[in-house]
């Protein structure tokens, strides 16, 4: 089949390479505009793009998805399907263009988690499995009919960052079988569940702040959820605290977001049914450090107030 594919986040390189070593062929890379990054502001390539230049593919990168010179160039290609993963919105000039429409690569178990976070969520909501979700574009953001669909367990470990590495090699490896399936007419795709459909709605900066007035447990899902992006955080005397790892305790009688010292080495901030344990923390301009070395220059005493 003739492929053009859609991506922008390293998420979606895994896909690219598979598909390019296929069977099918990928005519073209469809990413997003380069952006200026980091404090020099320099202009940098998306992952997508960089990997579609080494491996020698045609990259475009159009401003508007309903720029008639786009949808020009796309209908000269005359693609047989649109591969999408991790890229925007689909307007259906572009996803009715090829005879077999467009397929997404979605990071849950869809009608699960239906959104820009998908793996964020699952994990802040106590899921146990979540998998990748290999779907028909519809007019509706992730409704449409169901390809294929693979479980992976998600790990009492696991943050966002290790579960999207994983998830982004289950999609590679599920595409170019979903590919085969469609030319040879074995496919039968289902269609979602609506009334089962839970969202996983964008992040946002503050989507990370940790509310101390909730469980233990809930706050070291968030922890794991938000990390690396975009950081699990409280506020402490006005400055911005992350956490990248954290246990808890159950404890009776916690006045929430209050600071316990256990000793030189180690601290608590009260929740509300126990202790939460930081265990690896950064603060602003600093790198992440271990709990123990995190102290030694915090000013921290007991009383103080977490926010």
């Amino acid at each position: 089949m003739k492929i053009i594919f859609m991506g922008t986040p390293d998420f979606a390189v895994p896909a690219l390479a598979a598909l390019h070593a296929s069977r099918h062929t990928v005519q073209a890379v469809v990413t997003s505009p380069d952006k200026r990054r980091g404090r020099g502001q320099i202009i940098c390539d998306t992952p997508v793009k960089c990997k579609a230049i080494e491996l020698g593919l045609p990259v475009l990168q159009p401003e508007s998805l309903k720029d008639p010179v786009f949808l020009e160039t796309l209908k000269a290609y005359d693609p047989d399907i649109l591969v999408v993963v991790a890229f925007r919105i689909l307007p259906p000039e572009v996803f009715t263009l090829p005879r077999f429409g467009a397929v997404n690569a979605h990071a849950s178990l869809l009608p699960k988690y239906r959104g820009a976070a998908p793996i964020n969520w699952a994990i802040y909501h106590g899921e146990s499995v979540t998998g990748i979700t290999i779907f028909r574009i519809a007019r509706k953001v992730d409704t449409g009919q169901i390809c294929l669909q693979r479980e992976i367990p998600i790990r009492p470990d696991d943050t966002a960052g290790t579960l999207q590495d994983k998830l982004k090699y289950l999609a590679a490896e599920m595409l170019p079988e979903t590919l085969d399936m469609l030319e040879k007419g074995t496919l039968q795709p289902l269609p979602q569940n609506d009334a089962l459909a839970t969202p996983a709605p964008k992040l946002t900066p503050e989507s990370g702040r940790l509310d101390f007035t909730r469980g233990g447990e809930e706050l070291c899902r968030a922890v794991r959820a938000f990390t690396p992006c975009p950081g699990a955080f409280f506020r402490l005397d006005g400055r911005c605290i992350k956490v990248a790892k954290a246990d808890w305790e159950k404890a009776e009688n916690t006045v929430p977001g209050t600071i316990e010292l256990l000793s030189k080495k180690h601290f608590a901030i009260h929740c509300r049914d126990g202790y939460f344990l930081p265990r690896e923390l950064q603060s602003p301009g600093r790198r992440n450090m271990h709990v123990a070395d995190w102290m030694n220059g915090a000013d921290l005493s007991a009383g103080m107030k977490a926010e």
